[in-house]
């Protein structure tokens, strides 16, 4: 007797936490679709400076068994900046990397990223 193997399910809204700019911890949020080893969706951050928060698309994203990729692309002052999301989905979980551009255009800064799956 043979298991199938279900690919996780990325789907659904994440949650998780990173430093902002002034220490203070940024609760950030993310609406995903996965579908045909696809994933897309929007991720809201808080606003500069204790602005209003800003959806940014997931671009490049990607689904392959339990990992997943996706990138935010973002602009400031005429620049583009990109962030890249790499990850393992374990149940209600998302481990993993991500890699966004130096200060004043300094080497990319890797830093660890866990989501969880937010309960509705």
């Amino acid at each position: 007797m043979s298991v199938a193997a279900f690919a996780a399910d990325a789907s659904g809204s994440w949650k998780w936490s990173q430093m902002g700019r002034g220490g203070q911890p940024q609760e950030i949020t993310a609406k995903l679709t996965a579908k045909d080893g696809k994933l897309t969706g929007t991720v809201t951050q808080p606003g500069r400076q204790g602005g209003a928060p800003m959806d940014v698309e997931v671009s490049d994203g990607t689904v392959k068994g339990d990992a997943i990729a996706f990138s935010l692309v973002r602009e400031f002052n005429g620049n583009k900046i990109v962030t890249k999301y790499e990850g393992k989905l374990d149940g209600d979980t998302i481990k993993g990397t991500v890699t966004a551009p130096g200060r004043g255009g300094g080497e990319p800064m890797p830093r660890e990223w866990t989501a969880s799956r937010a309960k509705m």
